[in-house]
């Protein structure tokens, strides 16, 4: 059940009826697309999601799909049913081309290996073409899309004599338009002309009596008139009746073909149907890739749990603009099924709720949904909405009285399948009353176990968390430095309305203030600041995890680095070591043979025995000396190097009071940077672009390195920001295999900084030469590990699935 009656309107569907109707390229598609209808039949919204989906698929990824004369002739069809009655000439040229679409569509699903669009391919494999009909129109039909001459003998031989009639009127008015020239009876410069469609001579008036013909004009002042020569009256006749001959003839042939057509008639219209479901799918992808949409896990049961979920209007209108969308995620189960949403104004909260149903709805009516392939949803059976004005002229109601209405009739038909939203809950009356009648219908609509996403300003109804089953907050974030909002929503808490931050920064009176906070009175002052001291304690837990996760990147890199120059390093020596050794062995050798001969020339001169003694002891001394030399240059044990960097990191700068601008080092960290403000004990360093809050005692001077570059911005900010704007799938299609490659190269290098796993390439099927070429690319990059076809569900070949080391 769906309520109000304008939901669509107010929910902004109707915009997308209209966005996918003008996807459409026949009036059947467009038929399709008014008769869409909101399901709840689970198997029913699977079908016809993984339609769509695999239609997106066809158009991202295969080479060639029809996407032309898509003409709806099931009414022409229709009226030829009865037996005797014959088709009309004018449309057989377009049921020739329809019917080669057709052919063309149930070809492709034909051709497309087994398991391939499995969903299209069941819906393609119940459509029943007779293939002689396109043969039957080819032989009926011109290229241009006439009636052939010899689509019978006897029309064959009607036009041969119509033909020759023709060239006979047309021989003799010129000879008889001669003979009068050369009697003076016209002028040398006088030509055939046309009137009533016969060919006849202009002669004046006072020659009409020499000329034996049919007047068929009069020129306006009377001196000229138009005469047909009789002769050529009477052919012109015999033209006409043949002419008449002409169309009996072709009537004929055209009850001819209808009795041929007449057995297919059925399986012809729902041909046509089918080609309208096909133009309905091709419409729904079109739109869907241009929202960047993907097709949830769906469950049978009332469930929303979606990641990067955008509102698919606004997407669109922020693409228009080049601006930036910021998505959010949204979970309902059955442990959090009310969301209240609390936060300033113009804050994102409405455009928050409106997405909620407006992606719930397209998605029951079998549209993918702007969110991440990761989220998951589930179906409701009803969808309420209460939003907007709704105050009654006519029927007296107030716009509070319209909300009041809406809240009954969600009371009376609110089940655990139902999925509510209500926009401002509480307003259009007296506060303190408002939010207690709101208060008891939320507790209500929880008990009957029904979803619903809410926006309130009222500390009533943001209180209910804890206190109400079910219930959970949901803030719209603010930047009260800035003084803007964020468009991003956090559940788990709630938000301020920051209304007197604004006024301060406006520069509202002092007195004006202070009158206020008396009359807001102590209780909702301490919420609202209890809000904003739970917000500054998560920021200050956010900053001491950025920075310890800081910290642990650092040592983690700084040890990085120090393997791998060890590894180099160990590398290094053990080559010269290799080389050194071999070369002392080779001068010992040398060495060897040298005293060994020296000593054979002593033993030859008769020396002392003490003496050649003396010699080999020399030279033993001397390898063993080398030896030694040899193991002190052996590596040392990675361990005992991290030992000692620890043991001697005491910084030999003298002790000093730190300075702004000083470059400092974290105590027991492996983290330097630039002493950015200092006041007390309270300091601000920038390590890598990072500002981190952190106490004086903890740092101590150390040396600016000099190879140290300062990089302006806010790092944390800008990761951020890089990790929502970038697409796991990159498309290199229809680029030179250079710009491909320069591109693919990029990308896998923003991977890496991201510490993304997994992309996509989508370079297409076409003649494999492109993949060919970025897959040898892969094959050698260092920071690739492997890559593979994708599932031929989500584009098979086309695209190269790479994981990243």
């Amino acid at each position: 059940m769906i309520y109000p009656e304008n939901f669509e309107k107010k929910i902004g569907f109707t915009e997308i009826r209209v966005l996918i109707e003008n996807e459409c390229i026949s009036s059947m598609g467009r038929d399709e697309v008014k008769s869409m209808e909101f399901e709840t039949d689970c198997g029913q919204i699977e079908m016809l999601l993984k339609q769509v989906g695999e239609m997106m698929l066809i158009l991202q990824y295969e080479d060639y799909f029809p996407s032309q004369d898509f003409f709806d002739l099931r009414s022409e069809l229709i009226r030829i049913k009865p037996e005797g009655t014959y088709i009309l000439m004018e449309v057989l040229p377009d049921l020739r081309s329809s019917v080669f679409t057709l052919q063309q569509i149930l070809d492709f699903f034909t051709r497309t290996k087994e398991g391939t669009y499995p969903y299209l391919r069941k819906l393609s494999s119940k459509v029943v073409l007779e293939k002689s009909i396109h043969q039957k129109l080819n032989l009926l039909l011109t290229e241009k899309g006439e009636l052939r001459d010899d689509a019978s003998e006897k029309l064959m031989k009607i036009r041969q004599q119509i033909r020759q009639k023709e060239n006979l009127a047309v021989q003799r008015i010129h000879e008889i338009l001669v003979e009068a020239k050369k009697s003076k009876l016209l002028p040398s410069d006088t030509e055939i002309t046309i009137r009533n469609s016969r060919m006849v001579l202009p002669i004046p008036s006072s020659g009409k009596r020499q000329l034996h013909g049919f007047v068929h004009d009069v020129s306006a002042s009377g001196q000229t008139i138009f005469v047909e020569p009789e002769e050529v009256f009477e052919i012109n006749n015999d033209i006409i009746e043949l002419k008449a001959s002409e169309k009996k003839e072709i009537i004929a042939i055209l009850t001819a073909f209808a009795d041929y057509l007449r057995p297919h008639l059925d399986d012809l219209i729902e041909a046509y149907t089918f080609m309208g479901v096909i133009d309905f799918n091709r419409a729904k992808a079109r739109f869907s890739i241009s929202i960047h949409s993907s097709i949830p896990k769906l469950q049978p049961y009332s469930l929303i749990q979606w990641l990067g979920a955008y509102h698919p209007l606004l997407l669109l209108k922020n693409q228009a603009q080049k601006k930036p969308v910021v998505p959010m995620d949204l979970i309902l189960n059955e442990d959090q099924r009310i969301l209240i949403i609390s936060g300033p104004n113009a804050g994102g909260k409405s455009v928050c709720l409106r997405t909620a149903g407006l992606l719930q709805y397209m998605l029951q009516c079998g549209i993918p949904i702007p969110v991440k392939e990761t989220s998951t949803a589930g179906i409701f059976w009803d969808i309420f909405l209460d939003i907007g004005d709704e105050q009654s002229i006519e029927n007296d109601l107030s716009s509070y009285s319209s909300h009041l209405l809406n809240m009954k009739f969600f009371l009376k038909n609110a089940t655990s399948q139902t999925l509510f939203l209500i926009d401002e809950m509480g307003e259009g009356t007296e506060p303190r009353v408002g939010g207690a009648i709101a208060e008891a219908i939320l507790e209500k609509l929880s008990q009957q176990k029904a979803f619903g996403v809410i926006t309130t300003h009222y500390s009533n109804l943001k209180s209910l968390e804890g206190k109400v089953e079910g219930i959970v907050n949901g803030a719209m974030l603010f930047d009260i430095h800035r003084m803007q909002p964020l468009y991003r929503l956090q559940i788990g808490k709630p938000g301020s309305s920051f209304a007197f931050e604004i006024a301060h920064i406006l520069g509202f009176p002092e007195e004006v203030m202070q009158l206020a906070a008396e009359k807001t009175g102590e209780t909702q002052l301490s919420f609202d600041h209890q809000i904003l001291r739970i917000e500054d304690e998560k920021n200050q837990l956010e900053q001491k995890k950025a920075e310890l996760q800081l910290a642990d990147e650092l040592l983690t890199r700084a040890l990085k680095r120090y393997q791998d120059l060890y590894n180099q390093l160990d590398q290094s020596k053990k080559e010269i070591l290799k080389k050194a050794r071999e070369e002392a062995a080779e001068l010992i050798r040398q060495s060897n043979r040298l005293i060994e001969k020296t000593i054979e020339e002593i033993k030859k001169s008769d020396a002392e025995r003490k003496t050649t003694q003396k010699l080999r002891e020399t030279l033993k001394e001397f390898q063993k000396v080398l030896e030694e030399e040899s193991k002190e240059l052996e590596p040392r044990p990675i361990h005992l190097v991290k030992q000692e960097i620890n043991d001697n990191k005491e910084s030999t700068n003298e002790t000093k009071p730190l300075q702004v601008g000083d470059w400092v080092r974290i105590k027991n960290l492996d983290a330097s940077g630039e002493l950015f403000s200092l006041n007390g004990q309270d300091a601000v360093v920038i390590i890598n672009s990072v500002k981190l809050n952190i106490r004086a005692d903890r740092l101590e001077p150390a040396s600016k390195p000099v190879f140290e570059k300062k990089i302006r911005g806010h790092l944390l900010e800008d990761i951020n920001q890089k990790l929502q704007d970038f697409r796991l799938t990159i498309d290199v299609r229809g680029n030179c295999a250079e710009d491909a490659l320069a591109q693919v190269n990029h990308y896998i290098d923003e991977a890496v900084l991201l510490g993304i796993k997994e992309i996509r390439i989508l370079h297409g099927k076409g003649n494999g030469i492109l993949r060919n070429i970025i897959r040898e690319h892969l094959n050698q990059h260092q920071s690739v590990s492997a890559f593979s076809d994708e599932t031929p569900e989500k584009g098979g070949s086309g695209i190269t699935l790479v994981k990243i080391k």
